[in-house]
């Protein structure tokens, strides 16, 4: 049916708005839920959410609740889009007859999840330098005997110096550091977020054939996200750590995932894998919940539907 098609154009612009307004509300979080994970037993500045945003603001000021902001408000909109564009893609060619068996709605999200590391890896690569920049800063004031004599201060670096360093450096490899954990973390988390999300907005139709109404596709994305964030949120952890480039003198450096698993669980304990799970629920349940209802309204389609010129 036409109104089955994919509209790939339209999809890439619901979500690219869609991202961009749910960075634009949460990454005040998610700067705390950076901060959180990668601290390590002897150098803890921060005990909770609440406590790294309180002291983020003293010493850094309102602002630096939004370091590296900038990078994820300019690659979160093709990394949204290519996430949902491309589930819609592996859903609508893995149906048959308009129908998905629940292993073809976990094989579509994984088909998504694999896509968006394109942009995913080198955005998170560049974030967390500048968002535990400010960590690290407090460090050397408040607890100078946990840095490394050697380590470079990233506190005033923007995101353009961080990628030339990168470059000249290790070449395209460095922005794609961690590429491994990041699969890792999108592939599952895309594989239980986009069929709970359908399977619960299901419940809200109107009828058989009608749509949800919004607030059921904000609640269902709500849900859907927070639940698949939690339960990745393990390796979100081992992919911070991973891509973190400068840390204190007595925190961990790790070679690789199964050395990352390995010393937490030797010096941290398996609570250390959910370092700053509240804080990437609170971060994902908004975020999808507003992807999704854009996703559903069509403002995609609403633009688009304005740029067809009249045959008259």
């Amino acid at each position: 049916m036409a109104d089955k098609q994919i509209s790939l154009p339209a999809k890439l612009i619901n979500g690219g708005i869609a991202g961009l307004i749910g960075v634009t509300c949460v990454f005040p979080i998610d700067l705390a839920k950076t901060r959180l994970q990668n601290q390590q037993n002897g150098s803890r500045l921060y005990t909770s959410m609440s406590d790294c945003l309180i002291k983020t603001i003293r010493s850094e000021g309102y602002f630096g609740m939004y370091r590296g902001a900038a990078v994820n408000l300019t690659l979160v909109t093709p990394e949204k889009a290519i996430k949902l564009a491309a589930n819609d893609f592996f859903r609508h060619h893995l149906s048959t007859d308009g129908k998905l068996t629940l292993f073809r709605e976990m094989l579509a999200g994984c088909g998504a999840g694999t896509c968006q590391v394109i942009v995913t890896t080198p955005m998170e690569m560049l974030k967390i330098q500048l968002q535990d920049a400010g960590r690290l800063a407090a460090q050397r004031k408040l607890m100078p005997e946990t840095v490394a004599a050697g380590s470079v201060e990233t506190k005033s670096s923007t995101a353009m110096q961080i990628t030339r360093e990168l470059l000249r450096e290790k070449g395209i490899a460095g922005l794609y550091k961690g590429l491994g954990a990041t699969l890792l973390r999108d592939v599952p988390f895309s594989m239980i977020y986009f069929p709970l999300f359908a399977n619960l907005n299901n419940l809200g139709k109107r009828g058989v054939d009608g749509p949800a109404p919004f607030y059921v596709s904000f609640i269902s994305g709500c849900i859907a996200g927070s639940s698949a964030a939690v339960a990745v949120n393990p390796v979100d952890v081992i992919k911070t750590r991973l891509q973190s480039l400068n840390r204190g003198n007595t925190e961990d450096t790790y070679s690789g995932v199964t050395d990352c698993i390995r010393k937490i669980m030797r010096n941290e304990g398996p609570a250390a894998f959910l370092k700053g799970a509240y804080c990437r629920a609170l971060v994902i349940a908004p975020l999808f919940g507003i992807a999704q209802v854009v996703y559903f309204l069509g403002v995609g389609e609403f633009i688009l539907i304005d740029q067809v010129p009249s045959d008259f």
